[in-house]
């Protein structure tokens, strides 16, 4: 089967369906109970933003808030992948991107068309949420794996579900000789830069890539996440990475954290994101993460991803950077964060990491 091509129909009909969410939203998520806290009055114009795939139906839900609480505003998200949105949001062709992938010291040193004279992009997190290895394998709904498997898995040298090292995983279960078809990111993605960071620093020798925004083995592929999970879904056999609310019908596995196997839920997720460090040398205002994919705590899940909502430090336009201000403070506000995760099941942002995020936007001029 062709899982390339099928990617493509798939991300077509994605990117279409994204983009009406501003015409749509209202019905697709509970309004918001107040609006933001960086306005005492109704927001309004017209706000435009791509990216995160992950973020999509969170991005759903919060429009549909943001709007009821604010009905003169109109915010537009198109779910185009990470890579895509931060590229629009440095071109100028949007005013935010959500992004799985922080800003990188390249992107930094660069200029960004759509900020005032001089300014940069910030990483403002805006939501947490575990990163899933979902299988499509008959007469198998539970699985077991560590992160060499994985990563062995996903560089093609592991090709059969029954091979040893699985079943070293998995005693007492009965694993086909099926072939094993690995699905990944056909564009350029922030689920898949954490994907390949947690392999990277969890199974060095068996993945000894960087973490990065492109896949970098060959094999079958589809692009967004919704798209990853529909093709996984059609191949029997077939195992996949996507962020955790996108899993529909797949099978999950657990990980092995330590000496014991951890199920993935916002709060394992959470905890990890509250004790990792911040990326060192950024902005006072920059709120990128240095993920502990290493750790050993217990319950702990560092399959995970941060996404960020990257603004402009600053804004040619007073009414944007208002308005932008606005809606990523609903955003990442206590209101925000659960209509997120009654939506999505995600991790609400901890009360230490809602104050670092609020005075981080209070900053955007």
């Amino acid at each position: 089967m062709n899982l390339k091509r099928y990617g493509v129909a798939v991300a077509i009909l994605a990117t279409a369906a994204i983009s009406l969410t501003a015409c749509a939203s209202n019905e697709a998520a509970p309004a918001a109970t107040s609006t933001s806290s960086a306005t005492s009055t109704p927001a309004t114009g017209t706000l435009n933003g791509s990216g995160s795939s992950a973020q999509a139906n969170a991005e759903t839900a919060w429009v549909a808030g943001f709007q009821e609480a604010n009905p003169a505003a109109t915010i537009n998200y198109a779910s185009v992948g990470s890579g895509a949105g931060v590229a629009a949001f440095i071109s100028g062709g949007m005013q935010f991107a959500g992004s799985d992938a922080a800003l990188t010291d390249a992107q930094l040193a660069g200029t960004f068309t759509g900020c005032a004279a001089g300014a940069k992009g910030i990483d403002i997190p805006n939501y947490i949420a575990p990163i899933a290895v979902a299988f499509n394998l008959k007469g198998v709904k539970t699985l077991n794996l560590d992160a060499t498997t994985i990563a062995n898995i996903f560089n093609g040298k592991i090709k059969t579900w029954n091979d040893p090292a699985i079943a070293a995983d998995n005693p007492g279960v009965t694993l086909p000789a099926t072939a094993i078809v690995p699905v990944h990111r056909s564009d350029s993605s922030g689920t898949t830069n954490n994907f390949t960071d947690y392999l990277a620093k969890a199974a060095p020798a068996a993945w000894p890539q960087a973490a990065n925004n492109v896949f970098p083995y060959p094999g079958e592929a589809a692009a967004q996440n919704a798209g990853v999970a529909s093709a996984a879904e059609a191949a029997e056999g077939s195992i996949a990475y996507l962020e955790a609310s996108n899993t529909g019908t797949l099978s999950v596995a657990k990980l092995k954290v330590g000496s014991t196997y951890v199920a993935y839920t916002p709060k394992a997720a959470a905890a990890v994101v509250d004790a990792s460090p911040l990326v060192a040398s950024r902005e006072a205002n920059d709120l990128a993460f240095n993920i502990d994919r290493t750790t050993t705590a217990k319950g702990a899940y560092p399959l995970v991803l941060v996404s960020y909502f990257i603004a402009c430090q600053k804004y040619t336009d007073p009414a944007v950077a208002s308005l932008v201000k606005a809606y990523a403070s609903y955003v990442t506000s206590p209101a925000g964060q659960q209509v997120a995760a009654k939506s999505v099941n995600s991790a609400p942002l901890s009360a230490s990491l809602t104050a670092k995020v609020a005075t981080s936007i209070a900053s955007i001029k």
